[in-house]
């Protein structure tokens, strides 16, 4: 399930917090590479405890390994976040800064 992060968070403090606990690993893209590295991303998040995060205003797709508990770790409520089946409505969101950032989970 992904996860529409609508809670202000600031970008620094998330990628912190979440590369205590995980490592790390980032795709840059610009406007020509977008759809490959897009591809790349989705390919990695099918390995287990494997989770993507995509942010508003920052060219990268970060592939996080490790704990997949993003509540948890980034002491996120229900209201925090709208939950979400599709990939590319996490990707969209963002896009459209409906939200600040999205987590892609398989």
């Amino acid at each position: 399930m992904h996860k529409i992060l609508t809670k202000r968070i600031e970008p620094y403090d998330l990628l912190e917090t979440l590369k205590k606990h995980c490592k790390m690993e980032d795709l840059t893209f610009d406007g020509y590479t977008k759809n490959d590295k897009k591809n790349i991303f989705i390919k990695e998040l099918n390995t287990s405890d494997t989770f993507g995060l995509y942010m508003k205003n920052v060219n990268k797709f970060y592939i996080f390994k490790g704990n997949k508990n993003i509540d948890e770790l980034l002491s996120l409520h229900a209201e925090d976040y709208r939950k979400c089946n599709d990939f590319e409505e996490v990707l969209n969101a963002v896009d459209m800064g409906k939200a600040e950032a999205g987590f892609i989970i398989f």
